[in-house]
């Protein structure tokens, strides 16, 4: 009896058993890399015992997941391009930690191109990282001078470091450029932007991604948006201190502390350079003061304030390769913002931004005395008539306000609907201007208001993303637009394992429009010479692009094809409206277009060895002429100072104590005026090619001799006609940390 008993009742436990599904439950990590840094949207996977999907998503802007299983006998992995695949058992302790192991050629993380945490695989726009790494090992002083690594991108600088400093992107106005830090923008209002003193000292992070980005950040993101990013510190207190020496009377020294301890983190630093440069009245002296601290508030919230200072003295001798330079001519600037901001996860989908920030400009351009008169010349060339100086004494008190709330909402995210996320934000900026010419005695007050709000829907599956976004602005010169953009990313071919000769392929393609709002003069100037226009309309821009990745030989080798079409319309300048008394307004009067390609190349053969390189193509043309009259500035000529062929080349090398970095960059003729009316008048600019070596020695582990040289082979080149780029610089070093 109790043995037919015990039968009847494996039997049913049997029969019913099988009915009875395993108990659900969550498996939860964080993926991160090496260094212990978080990945974010690494996709991650629940695999069976047969190396069956039965559970699959998206980590999210933090490297967190969490899905649920019924399966204890499994296995879960992560991978990301870019990186290898990290794994663990589904019965590990929670919440698991996978770290995954960073291949040859990295993946990047980019903020900028979609104002969330994002890898560069899943971007449709055309972005460039210069990640700490690269800022470590480069020691490129200014941030122009590390940007003319970047494809696309041109820079003109009149003469030598400290001089005006312009960034021209896929043919686009120097103005076109939306620069921000943390968020914040420091752009004048209208888009003018000098970066003669911005260094990279004190930053994490540069980004700048290339197309039109006004449907995220409104006015001024015509061409590119450039985005830097403020280190933070991490882990046990550490101090560093360098100084270098070297020509032309060179000094440049800086100290910085970071670290973090009971939830909150901090850097401090601070750096100078002081530099005779070649030409009379042209020393340059340069400071920044940087400085950020968070704090956590609770496990889901941090709280950061930031400040960033750049204090900026220079002379302005003016055109000295055709007449005797200015000697008393001089520019200062100082430029600081301060911002706060406060980040919460309120929920697994749920994440809200808010900051606020307040940047002030103060710019003096002062010449108090009249040098004599002089004939510009330059070889057999020369003017018909003398040049005389003349006298001004300009300020220019910037504020600008920006305030901003973002809220990412997370819809979906599985392997069926993909990791759907959306965006919604919005923007406030409060531009206050006083333009004063001190010697007559005349100030023009001016103020305005720009509110934009915008969303962002991106669809993430594994072989697919898709972004579209939208923006409506209000600006208080122009009235209200509507800006907005769509990428897509597609894999063609995924690595069939780590050691595949035949990587990863990606298609990608992007589009969008781009808005302007006049500059405070065009608006607002009294001046009958250039009167300001309060009707003026925006300018605006559409691009479009299209491109190709490849990823070859197990991740060492990386290739990238961009072809890119863009349109610039409503073009503010000046026109005459009184012959008689020369009397100018300002209107929308010009139209240009922008078409090329951009082929980038990244290559790390051996252990320790990176070489980069890039080579831009780019056809321009203006279509209606702000100048009619103007030789280099007629309809059907090439964009002016926008070259046609550029490029550039990088070779990095890391060996036990030794590290060296080369650096070329190739700028192809371009058109180009003298502006000292020579006769015969120089109107195309030659090519020219320059090349940078750093070279470092660590003496002991807390001691690095460094040595640097800039124009390694003494080209002697002019950037703008009349102003003569430096020589050969020199200058040796020493690092030290604790």
């Amino acid at each position: 009896m109790h043995t037919r008993i015990s039968s009847s009742l494996l039997l049913l436990s049997c029969v019913f058993g099988a009915a009875v599904p395993a108990a659900a439950r969550d498996v939860s990590g964080t993926i991160v890399d090496e260094s212990g840094r978080a990945v974010p949207r690494a996709y991650v996977r629940a695999l069976d015992a047969a190396g069956k999907e039965i559970a699959g998503l998206f980590a999210d802007e933090s490297g967190r997941f969490q899905f649920t299983i019924t399966d204890d006998d499994c296995r879960v992995e992560a991978s990301l391009t870019g990186f290898t695949t990290g794994g663990a058992r589904c019965g590990d302790a929670q919440p698991l930690r996978l770290t995954l192991g960073v291949a040859p050629i990295q993946e990047t993380v980019i903020v900028t191109a979609t104002r969330t945490e994002t890898p560069a695989s899943q971007i449709g726009a055309s972005v460039t990282a210069f990640t700490a790494a690269d800022l470590a090992e480069r020691r490129v002083p200014l941030v122009a001078d590390l940007l003319r690594s970047s494809p696309g991108a041109t820079v003109i600088r009149t003469g030598a470091p400290g001089g005006v400093t312009s960034l021209f992107v896929r043919g686009g106005e120097s103005s076109y450029n939306k620069v921000l830090l943390d968020g914040m923008p420091l752009n004048e209002p209208g888009g003018t932007f000098n970066f003669s003193a911005l260094t990279t000292e004190g930053l994490e992070r540069l980004e700048i991604a290339r197309g039109a980005q006004s449907a995220l950040f409104g006015s001024d993101a015509m061409s590119s948006v450039v985005q830097l990013i403020t280190k933070r510190g991490d882990g046990k207190p550490q101090a560093s201190g360098t100084i270098e020496a070297g020509t032309y009377n060179t000094v440049r020294g800086g100290a910085s502390v970071a670290g973090r301890s009971r939830g909150i983190d901090y850097s401090f630093g601070a750096w100078g350079m002081n530099t005779d440069n070649r030409e009379p009245n042209s020393a340059f002296t340069d400071t920044t003061l940087s400085s950020s601290v968070g704090a956590a508030l609770g496990a889901s919230a941090t709280l950061r304030g930031i400040v960033r200072s750049q204090l900026q003295h220079n002379g302005t001798p003016g055109q000295t390769a055709f007449g005797r330079p200015d000697l008393d001519a001089f520019f200062d600037q100082t430029n600081t913002a301060a911002g706060v901001a406060f980040d919460q996860q309120l929920t697994t989908r749920l994440r809200q931004r808010a900051n606020y920030g307040f940047t002030v400009l103060h710019q003096q351009s002062t010449n108090l005395v009249a040098d004599p008169p002089y004939t510009p010349r330059y070889g057999n060339r020369v003017a018909p008539f003398a040049f005389s100086d003349f006298t001004f004494d300009s300020f220019s008190n910037l504020h600008r306000h920006h305030a901003s709330y973002q809220a990412d909402v997370r819809l979906a995210n599985d392997a069926v609907h993909g990791n759907q996320l959306l965006t919604v934000l919005a923007d406030w900026d409060g531009e206050r201007a006083t333009l004063e010419d001190r010697l007559g005695h005349a100030a023009t007050p001016a103020s305005r208001d720009n509110v934009g709000v915008a969303a962002q829907h991106q669809a993430i599956w594994r072989r697919l993303i898709v972004t579209a976004s939208g923006r409506v602005e209000h600006n208080d010169s122009f009235g209200t637009a509507a800006v907005p953009r769509v990428s897509a990313v597609a894999v063609m071919h995924e690595a069939e394992g780590p050691r595949a000769p035949f990587g990863e392929t990606r298609l990608r393609a992007a589009g969008g429009l781009g808005i302007k709002e006049p500059t405070i003069l065009q608006s607002f100037s009294p001046s009958p010479f250039f009167r300001g226009n309060p009707d003026l309309l925006p300018e605006k821009s559409r691009s479009i692009e299209a491109g190709l990745e490849q990823r070859l030989a197990a991740d060492r080798v990386r290739l990238e094809l961009t072809w890119f079409d863009n349109r610039y319309r409503n073009l503010i300048s000046t026109r005459t409206t009184n012959p008689a008394s020369f009397e100018a307004a300002y209107f929308n009067i010009g139209n240009t277009k922008a078409r090329g390609l951009e082929f980038t190349g990244d290559a790390a053969p051996l252990a320790g060895l990176h070489v980069r390189g890039g080579y831009t193509l780019l056809s321009s043309e203006i279509v209606d002429s702000t100048s009619p009259s103007s030789a280099v500035l007629q309809a059907g000529r090439p964009l002016f100072r926008r070259p046609r062929n550029s490029g550039f080349f990088g070779v990095n090398w890391n060996r036990g104590p030794f590290g060296a970095d080369l650096a070329g960059v190739f700028i192809g003729g371009y058109v180009d005026s003298d502006f000292s009316s020579l006769n015969p008048p120089i109107l195309e600019h030659d090519s020219y090619t320059t090349w940078d070596a750093r070279f470092s020695y660590a003496i002991v582990r807390a001691a690095v001799a460094l040595l640097s040289i800039d124009n390694l082979a003494n080209a002697d080149y002019m950037e703008p006609l009349g102003y003569p780029a430096l020589g050969r610089a020199v200058r040796a070093g020493i690092r030290v940390g604790f």
